[in-house]
C-alpha cells in the first residue's frame, strides 16, 4: 500500500473504556504500510492501492471497523510476508473511506491501541494475525515534575522546528500549543516528525510514555540541527546571489556611462565579421542580406539573447561558397586513365562520365545531371563518386541518406528554433568550400518519412536541374545556386524510390560482376590494398590464380566484392601472423592454404542435378546479393483439382503458378492433356529452400514448364535454365538481372538458358569470355517455350525403361 502521508489536524487523546477492550477480536485483518508509521490517537489518511489491502478493509467495513496495521521494514516490497513486517503494530478503526477517479481509495484510519502479532492464521484473500493487545504505562503530571518539563521541551522544540523547516505550515505550531493531552502530543508529534521508520517503530514499541517522550526529544534535537543547518546554507547561498546580482548591475552602468562618453565601438565579432566580408565573392541578394543582418547586429549588446543567432547567422553567410568553385580539368585522356585505374570494367558508366565531361569541355556550361547508380551492395557504386571527383578535380562529399526521415534535415530549421541550423546540403558544401563538388546521395532508397515531414519531396527541389538554381534553405532564408553541384545518388533498388524524385535521375544500372571480372579486381586493386593495410608491402608472397578462383567459388557469394574484400584480409592476417612469430616466410597461397584458412566451403554451386524428373523445372532468380538457380517441383495427386502453393512465395509467384495453369487448361488439347485431370487431380507445385521468402513475375516461364511437364508426364531437357514473365494471351515477357542470372547458371554448370526475345539485347552486352559454353534460346510465346523445353515422348518413355533397367 503506497502512502500519501498529509498533515493531520490535532485532536484529544480517544481513550478506550473497558467495555471497548474487552471487545476487541482475537484475529484481525491486516494492513501493510509501506512509508509511516500509525501511532494511537492518531488520524492518518491512507492510500489503499494493493488488492490485499482494500480486501482487508472491505471485510472490516462489513464487521466492527478494525484493522490491524503493521509497517513494512523495506517500502520496495509489493506483497510483504510475516518476515517483512515489524512485530508490533496499532489497530486503527476505519473513520471515512473515498473512492478515488483512479481506481483506488483513500481511507481515513484512526489509531486506537498497540497491538503484537502472536501468529499469521492466513495470507489470502488478505493477511490475518492472531494478536495480544499491549498496554501503555504513563506518569502523571502532578507526580512527576521531570515528565512535565519534558513535555514542555518537547513543545518549545516542535515551536523552533516549524518555524525554521518549509515542511511545516506555521499554524501547526499553535496547534501544538494547544493540545491538553501529553501522551496524545507524544503520538502527534511521533508521528509527523521528518525521521526513518526504524526510529519511529523503535517510539511505537516503547511502552513507558515518559521514556517515549524522552526518545522523541532526543530525535527531535537531531531535526532541529538539521533545519538550522538548512537555514544557514539558504542564508548564505541567497547571499552570494544577491552580491553577483548587485556587480551584474553596476557593470551594466559602467558600460552605459562608457557608451554616453565615448560612443560605443564595434565589438570584435562585428569587425571579424566585417573583415570576412570584404573580399568575398557573392551574389547581390546574399552581399544585401549580409549588410542588413551587420547593421542589425552592431545595434544588439553582445549578452542580449539574439545576439548569438544573429552572429552565427551571419558567419554562415561568410562561410559558404557562393561562387566558389574547383577549376574542372577537361583532360579526357587523364579522366578515362584515372577511371580505368581505379575500377575494374564498369564501361556504361564511364562511358556516361565521359560524355558528360566532353559536353562540358565544348560548351563551357553544362548544368549537372543527376546521375543514380543502382545496383547490389559492394559493386563500388560510392567509389565510384569518388574517382569522378579525382578525374575532373573536383571537391568530393558524401551523405547517407539511409534513415534519414526528417524533412528539415535537408531544408533547415528555422532560425527561431533553439539549436536551428542549416540543412546538410548547407552544412556540407561550407564543410567542402566549393559549390560545384561531386555530392554523393548514398542509400536514397532508405529514406524514411514521418510526422516531421518526407524527406524525399525536398530532394524533389534538390534534384530537379530546372529547380535547384534557387534552392531555398529553411534556415538561410535565401536562394542558393545547387545547379554547378554534380549530384550522384546510389541505391540499392528502385522499388522504394518515390516515382516523381526517380524521374528525376538518369538511371545508370550497375549489375553484379563474374568470376573473371572479380578475379582480375582482386589481382588488380584488392591484394595490394590489403597488402599494404596489413603492413606486408616488404614481403614478397603471391595467391595463386586457382586459389583465389576457389576462394570466390567457394567462400562468397555476392555481387559485389565487400565478402572478397573480409576474406582476402583474412588471408592477410594469416600471412601476418606467421611472419610475425618468426615462422619461415609464407611464399605461396594455394588452394590447400586457402581451406587451412577457410575450413569447409561455404557455398556449392554446382547444385544441379541430372535426370529430374518429369514436373522438375530450373528457374533463375535475382537476389540480393545476385544470381542464383531455383528449383521448382510439380506434383499430382488424387483430388477435386485443388492448387497448392508452398515454399515462402509472394503474391507475384503464386499468381504467376494461377496463370500458368490457366493457359494449360485453356489449350490442353493442344499438349495432349485429358482435361478430365483437372477436376479429378489436385495440384501441389513447391519451390525448395522455404525459410526463403521468394517473389517477382521471372519464374513464369519455369512454373509453366513444370506444371505442362508433370500434365504430360515429358521431361523437361537436361541442363536447362530459363527466366520470363507470362501472360494469359501467351505471350512472354522479358524480365531484370539478366547478367546475374546468366552467371548463376553457368556456375551451376547449366549449359542452355532460355530467355525472352526482348532479353537478347542483355546478353549482348555480357563480354563474351563470361560467357563462353552456354547456349541460348530466345522465345516470345508460351507455345514455344514448351516446344523447346520439354522432351519428345518417346525420348521420354526410352529414358525411363533405362532407369528401371539399370535399377
Amino acid at each position: 500500500m503506497d502512502v500519501e502521508f498529509m498533515p493531520i489536524a490535532p485532536m484529544d487523546e480517544v481513550v478506550m473504556d473497558a467495555a471497548e477492550l474487552a471487545a476487541l477480536p482475537e484475529i484481525l485483518p491486516i494492513v501493510a504500510l509501506k512509508n509511516t508509521v500509525l501511532f494511537p490517537s492518531v488520524v492518518l489518511p491512507i492510500n489503499a492501492s494493493r488488492e490485499k489491502s482494500v480486501e482487508a478493509f472491505k471485510v472490516a467495513t462489513k464487521k466492527d471497523n478494525l484493522v490491524g496495521v503493521l509497517t513494512q521494514k523495506d517500502s520496495q516490497i509489493d506483497e510483504p510476508e510475516q518476515a517483512d513486517l515489524y512485530p508490533i503494530g496499532t489497530v486503527a478503526k476505519i473513520v471515512k473511506q473515498i473512492n478515488i477517479p483512479d481506481g483506488n481509495k483513500a481511507v481515513f484510519i484512526m489509531g486506537r491501541i498497540r497491538f503484537k502479532v502472536e501468529e499469521i492464521i492466513a495470507t489470502e484473500p488478505y493477511l490475518q494475525a492472531r494478536v495480544s493487545y499491549l498496554t501503555e504505562e504513563e506518569p502523571t503530571t502532578d507526580s512527576d515534575k521531570e515528565y512535565t518539563a519534558l513535555i514542555s521541551s518537547i513543545k518549545d522544540m516542535a515551536d523552533k522546528i516549524v518555524q525554521l523547516s518549509n515542511h511545516y505550515p506555521p499554524e501547526v505550531a499553535l496547534m501544538l500549543r494547544n493540545i491538553d493531552s501529553h501522551k496524545f502530543l507524544i503520538n502527534y508529534i511521533s508521528t509527523n516528525i521528518e525521521s526513518s521508520i526504524v526510529s519511529k517503530q523503535t517510539l511505537l514499541e516503547e511502552s513507558n510514555i515518559k521514556q517515549r517522550a524522552e526518545k522523541l526529544l532526543h530525535m527531535m534535537q537531531d531535526e532541529l540541527q538539521m533545519a538550522e543547518l538548512k537555514s544557514e546554507i539558504h542564508a548564505k547561498t541567497r547571499g552570494e546571489m544577491d552580491k553577483q546580482q548587485r556587480e551584474y548591475f553596476l557593470q551594466q552602468q559602467l558600460k552605459s556611462i562608457k557608451t554616453e562618453l565615448e560612443g560605443e565601438e564595434g565589438s570584435d565579432e562585428v569587425r571579424e565579421l566585417t573583415a570576412k566580408a570584404a573580399d568575398k565573392l557573392w551574389p547581390q541578394h546574399a552581399k544585401e542580406a549580409f549588410e542588413k543582418g551587420i547593421q542589425k547586429l552592431e545595434k544588439m549588446h553582445p549578452h542580449a539573447p539574439d545576439f548569438p543567432i544573429q552572429y552565427n547567422y551571419l558567419s554562415l553567410l561568410t562561410e559558404l561558397p557562393w561562387d566558389e568553385v574547383s577549376q574542372d580539368d577537361f583532360d579526357l585522356k587523364k579522366a578515362e586513365s584515372i577511371l580505368d585505374a581505379d575500377h575494374y570494367g564498369l564501361d556504361k558508366v564511364k562511358d556516361r562520365i565521359l560524355e558528360y565531361l566532353a559536353v562540358l569541355k565544348l560548351k563551357g556550361d553544362l548544368k549537372s545531371p543527376i546521375l543514380c547508380f543502382v545496383g547490389p551492395p559492394g559493386i563500388g557504386k560510392t567509389s565510384l563518386g569518388q574517382s569522378i571527383a579525382r578525374a575532373i578535380n573536383r571537391k568530393y562529399v558524401r551523405m547517407s541518406l539511409g534513415g534519414l526521415h526528417d524533412e528539415s534535415e535537408l531544408r533547415g530549421h528555422r532560425k527561431t528554433y533553439i539549436g536551428a541550423m542549416p540543412g546538410r546540403i548547407i552544412q556540407n558544401l561550407k564543410k567542402v568550400k566549393s559549390s560545384n563538388p561531386v555530392f554523393i546521395l548514398d542509400e536514397i532508397e532508405k529514406m524514411g518519412k514521418d510526422f516531421r515531414g518526407d524527406p524525399s519531396t525536398a530532394l524533389l527541389e534538390i534534384l530537379d536541374p530546372e529547380q535547384n538554381h534557387a534552392f531555398y534553405d529553411n534556415y538561410l532564408e535565401l536562394d542558393y545556386d545547387l545547379s554547378k553541384v554534380m549530384f550522384i545518388a546510389t541505391a540499392n533498388s528502385l522499388n522504394d524510390i518515390q516515382p516523381a524524385l526517380r524521374d528525376r535521375m538518369e538511371i545508370i544500372h550497375l549489375s553484379g560482376y563474374s568470376v573473371e571480372e572479380k578475379l582480375e579486381i582482386a589481382q588488380q586493386h584488392l591484394i595490394p590494398k590489403q597488402k599494404a593495410a596489413h603492413g606486408l608491402n616488404q614481403f614478397k608472397f603471391t595467391i595463386q590464380k586457382d586459389a583465389l578462383l576457389h576462394l570466390i567459388n567457394a567462400y562468397t557469394k555476392e555481387s559485389g566484392l565487400r565478402e572478397l574484400d573480409r576474406n582476402i584480409a583474412a588471408i592477410m592476417r594469416f600471412a601476418a601472423r606467421k611472419l610475425a612469430v618468426d615462422e619461415k616466410a609464407v611464399q605461396k597461397i594455394d588452394k590447400a592454404t586457402i581451406s587451412q584458412i577457410f575450413g569447409n566451403p561455404k557455398y556449392t554451386y554446382e547444385a544441379y542435378q541430372k535426370g529430374n524428373p518429369a514436373g522438375v523445372a530450373v528457374g533463375l532468380a535475382w537476389t540480393y546479393l545476385g544470381g542464383d538457380i531455383l528449383f521448382i517441383e510439380a506434383a499430382l495427386s488424387q483430388g477435386k483439382g485443388s492448387l497448392t502453393l508452398t515454399g515462402n512465395l509472394g503474391e507475384v509467384m503464386k499468381e504467376s503458378a494461377i496463370t500458368a495453369l490457366t493457359y494449360l487448361k485453356a489449350h490442353a488439347t493442344q499438349y495432349d492433356i485429358d482435361p478430365a485431370v483437372f477436376e479429378t487431380k489436385n495440384i501441389h507445385i513447391h519451390v525448395p529452400e522455404g525459410a526463403i521468402p521468394k517473389d517477382g513475375p521471372s519464374a513464369g516461364v519455369t512454373m509453366l514448364s513444370a506444371l505442362a511437364s508433370v500434365f504430360t508426364q515429358r521431361k523437361l531437357k537436361a541442363f536447362l535454365a530459363m527466366t520470363g514473365e507470362i501472360t494469359l494471351r501467351g505471350q512472354v515477357l522479358p524480365v531484370g538481372g539478366i547478367k546475374e542470372k546468366i552467371l548463376a547458371a553457368k556456375r551451376a554448370g547449366l549449359k542452355t538458358i532460355m530467355l525472352c526475345e526482348a532479353n537478347r539485347k542483355d546478353v549482348e552486352e555480357i563480354q563474351a569470355a563470361f560467357i563462353k559454353g552456354l547456349k541460348f534460346h530466345f522465345v516470345q510465346t508460351m507455345e514455344e517455350v514448351l516446344d523447346f523445353a520439354l522432351e519428345p515422348k518417346s525420348k521420354t518413355k526410352a529414358a525411363s525403361k533405362k532407369t528401371k533397367a539399370e535399377k
